[in-house]
């Protein structure tokens, strides 16, 4: 009976740790895709960033848009 217990034992231990070690591979897994995902929307959101400052650098011009109306 005690070899069938250690036996029990010993494999629940395997099991646990198993389990472990795919539950620590998933969450490490979640955290380098989330770390990516961080990182690619900091480039974006610099990029946005660099566009809009170049628009708003532009000066706007007026143009008369009745200069070409045919009835003056």
């Amino acid at each position: 009976m005690s070899l069938n217990l250690s036996y029990f034992l010993l494999t629940s231990e395997y099991t646990i740790l198993t389990v472990l070690i795919v539950v620590v591979i998933f969450f490490a897994l979640l955290l380098i895709l989330g770390i990516r995902k961080s990182y690619k929307l900091k480039k974006e959101n610099e990029r946005l960033n660099k566009i809009s400052e170049e628009m708003a650098k532009k000066k706007e011009e007026y143009k008369d848009f009745t200069e070409g109306h045919m009835y003056q």
